[in-house]
């Protein structure tokens, strides 16, 4: 019997190569002959970075950049071990959780430092990039990261715009003849689960500006912001974002990414399987066992367990979850591929037992699937 163990991070508690292992040793303790094969994954978000520098035996870098705020800050990012491949989480330069709470203003907030961070891989040779745009704490559009890159985006007096999204009003020009020529030879793939467009109700600031920190009158203003930024785009470049669908992602820098450096928007759980090779991994496989912190009616919108079960049943594979806890709708996952979900939660308990005992739970939950499937392998 060969088994595929593949979650990811059950967030905040135990990260998904612990998972993997926990599952692994509930499985050894019934099958010790088992074949058993560990590819964490991830879905984009919070935890990519280290799940496929761990899953590819990559390396983690750490730098300095402009943090959301225009201070600068240390940061990390990583290459995969192809030794080709940059791996960024936008949420480690500019993300909403290096803000604190009373300081949290997308009027100003900026994405700088990503555009730092990628001149920084440029100048060490990168020229392949996947950029997870998760947890931002911005709302313009890109347009910091697009001047660290050398775009030029400036007023009626020819200067050079502030930061934040509240200076995207001023724009009279954006002059895109300086940005770094080395991303015309780039490959950037963009981790984006959304599809919503740049702007309008469903846009960018309407939808995540509230969680930034924008009041309802800051959250209308920001609109209008990105609403000019993307016409003046259109005007000086002849590059239309406003319609793509994920453009809004990440405070507009979906579609900043596209329209600043040719990036490609990709669900981030495929962009990680591509990554990983993960197709390959399923030749020969019996059973793959995936998972996160909850499953529900969520899971099924691109998420890394629903990600992993597609593949699996292209070459008709069982597919086992194992969760934290079961959410609202959970059901729903059955119709996209996962044929059971088992949470790890033997009685009532606090979310602190819960992940403090993470891997134990899992470990004993993986350990009664495999006593069940003993009375029939």
């Amino acid at each position: 019997m060969k088994i595929l163990i593949a979650p990811q991070s059950y967030k905040g508690s135990i990260s998904a190569i612990k998972v993997a292992e926990a599952i692994k040793q509930g499985a050894l303790n019934i099958f010790p002959d088992i074949k058993s094969l560990i590819i964490p994954v991830a879905d984009g978000g919070d935890g990519t970075l280290e799940t496929l520098v761990e899953s590819t035996n990559g390396t983690i870098h750490n730098s300095n950049a402009t943090g959301p705020l225009g201070n600068s800050i240390p940061v990390i990012w990583g290459t995969l071990g192809d030794s080709k491949t940059v791996i960024i989480e936008m949420a480690r330069i500019s993300g909403l959780a290096l803000v604190p709470q009373n300081k949290r203003n997308p009027y100003y907030t900026t994405s700088y430092g990503l555009g730092e961070i990628i001149k920084e891989s440029l100048d060490l040779g990168y020229r392949k990039f996947i950029i997870g745009i998760g947890g931002s704490a911005t709302n313009d559009g890109g347009a910091g990261m697009a001047q660290a890159l050398g775009a030029k985006l400036t007023d009626e007096n020819k200067k050079p715009i502030d930061l934040g999204g509240l200076a995207l009003n001023e724009i009279t020009k954006i002059d895109i003849s300086g940005i770094d020529p080395r991303i015309n030879e780039s490959e950037i793939l963009v981790a984006c689960d959304v599809n919503n467009p740049l702007c309008g109700p469903n846009g960018a600031s309407f939808i995540y500006g509230p969680q930034k920190g924008a009041s309802p009158e800051m959250v209308k203003t920001l609109d209008d912001a990105l609403y000019h930024f993307g016409s003046q785009l259109i005007r000086d470049t002849g590059i239309n974002i406003m319609k793509i669908e994920g453009s809004g992602a990440a405070g507009g820098i979906g579609g900043g990414m596209v329209g600043f450096l040719n990036a490609k928007l990709k669900p981030g759980i495929e962009i990680v399987l591509d990554s990983l090779d993960f197709d390959k991994s399923l030749k020969n496989v019996d059973l793959v066992i995936t998972g996160e912190g909850q499953i529900d009616f969520q899971t099924v919108f691109s998420k890394a367990p629903i990600g992993v079960a597609k593949h699996a049943k292209k070459y008709n594979i069982p597919v086992i979850a194992i969760c934290g806890s079961l959410g609202e709708n959970y059901q729903d996952v059955h119709s996209h591929g996962i044929d059971a979900v088992i949470p790890i939660i033997p009685k009532p308990m606090d979310l602190k037992n819960a992940s403090d005992n993470a891997y134990e739970l899992i470990k004993n939950t993986s350990e009664q699937i495999f006593r069940i499937l003993k009375t029939t392998w």
